[in-house]
């Protein structure tokens, strides 16, 4: 079996996966009732079809898990290409104390407006300069990445902040704070980081236009931002991302047929 088959039936094994636990959950676990829209939105339930509530029912249970799959996704893909993958990776260095201080002022001014009531736009290459410039004692410095990567006979690591293509700001600053730790420690214990995006609901990287992350990164040319096919393609090769797809669209059509006879029945109840 060649790696692109390899990788493409681990894809398959962890999206499978997830629906099989969506559907029980759907199905067995917490199956739509009728009754209980009726008791609690009577006017609403006199009005629209069931399906539209059956749709609803299971969207909210759908989101949260898919919300993880991005990540595991990623893990899967990284041990297949470099060896190790692994979530929610610890990664200790020690940083000058000078270092610290400077990235949270470069995060106070990127989040509060200066005297002349502007804010300031994100550049990281300028911000991890200024920085790098920091000095003093070291100090111990903690980082918990969402994505880690390794390999074990390059020695190469990597590490990825990877949220949802429309991430809120509290989430985009943690991430910043964390992305300019590790450029910061000396010891260098991983050889790359990013802050990634599994994909682009604007299309193009030019296009991007979510405000939130934007208040902390550059979205369009900051070089530590990958957004849909340049993550994939970092962690997994070229070609990656055009794999994931194919590999989902793969299995996808056993999914709808399954949602559609097993849960839209098509049957209504009024």
């Amino acid at each position: 079996m060649d790696e692109k088959t390899e990788i493409t039936k681990a894809i398959q094994e962890v999206v499978s996966s997830m629906m099989e636990r969506v559907l029980h959950n759907v199905l067995v676990k917490d199956p739509f009732s009728l009754d209980a829209i009726i008791k609690d939105k009577p006017l609403y339930a006199a009005l629209v079809p069931e399906q539209v509530f059956k749709g609803s029912h299971f969207e909210r249970r759908f989101v949260t898990p898919f919300g993880k799959l991005w990540e595991k996704i990623a893990v899967v893909v990284a041990k297949h290409r470099w060896g190790i993958g692994a979530l929610n990776h610890t990664i200790v260095g020690k940083v000058k104390e000078g270092r610290i201080q400077r990235i949270s002022e470069v995060l106070n001014s990127l989040e509060h407006k200066n005297e002349a009531k502007n804010r300031i736009r994100p550049s990281w290459e300028k911000e991890l300069r200024y920085v790098l410039e920091g000095d003093g004692k070291l100090v111990t410095a903690t980082v918990i990445c969402d994505v880690y990567a390794e390999d074990p006979k390059t020695k190469r690591k990597a590490a990825f902040e990877l949220k949802a293509p429309m991430p809120n700001s509290d989430q985009s600053k943690v991430s910043k704070e964390k992305l300019l730790k590790l450029f910061s420690m000396e010891d260098h214990p991983v050889n790359e980081a990013f802050y990634a995006l599994p994909y682009n609901p604007y299309g193009k990287r030019e296009d991007y236009a979510w405000s939130f992350p934007s208040r902390w990164f550059d979205m369009k040319t900051d070089p530590v931002v990958l957004i849909g096919e340049e993550f994939w393609n970092k962690i997994g090769g070229e070609g990656t991302y055009r794999t994931m797809i194919a590999a989902v669209n793969e299995i996808g059509a056993k999914y709808k047929k399954r949602i559609l006879e097993e849960y839209l029945d098509g049957k209504l109840r009024r």
